[in-house]
């Protein structure tokens, strides 16, 4: 077993007002519905445990289910970490969004978030399954930041 990981760093200036995306980015049903490969997000205070359907990883498939410790400034930065009292889960996710008002009117909208997952794979595999998952999380977002805007009306 190894552990093998993925970051992504983005940001975007959004003509929308920044309490429509902070109730946008805070709306666990929202995300769940327009982000890639995630099937839900289950909400238990703090907590937010994320499900994805099936991925293929070099010749093994999984499906990430992790638990996120969510911790919400109001309208200007969402932290989330993985939960400490779920070591079980194979998957974790750490990250920070932060929302500013842009100068010319909208919204700043930052995230610097890197998965972490525990594959039955040898350490040696490490280059291509970190290629793999950096696609994966590439797609993501990508898939991801045009839904938002959709959402937003302004796609």
């Amino acid at each position: 077993m190894a552990t093998f990981r993925a970051r992504d760093r983005s940001s975007a200036v959004l003509r929308s007002p920044r309490s429509e995306v902070w109730a946008a980015l805070t709306d666990a049903d929202l995300i769940a519905k327009i982000t890639p490969y995630v099937t839900s997000i289950t909400v238990d205070g703090d907590r937010w445990t994320w499900r994805m359907g099936t991925l293929p990883v070099l010749g093994i498939s999984v499906a990430p289910r992790f638990t996120e410790v969510m911790d919400f400034e109001p309208e200007d930065r969402i932290d989330f970490h993985h939960d400490p009292s779920r070591p079980d889960e194979m998957t974790a996710v750490e990250g920070t969004y932060l929302l500013a008002d842009h100068t010319g009117g909208g919204t700043d909208v930052s995230i610097d978030l890197q998965v972490s997952c525990n594959l039955p794979l040898p350490g040696l595999a490490r280059p291509a399954v970190e290629r793999v998952m950096s696609s994966v999380v590439t797609h993501m977002g990508t898939v991801f930041s045009r839904n938002l805007l959709k959402h937003l009306g302004e796609a």
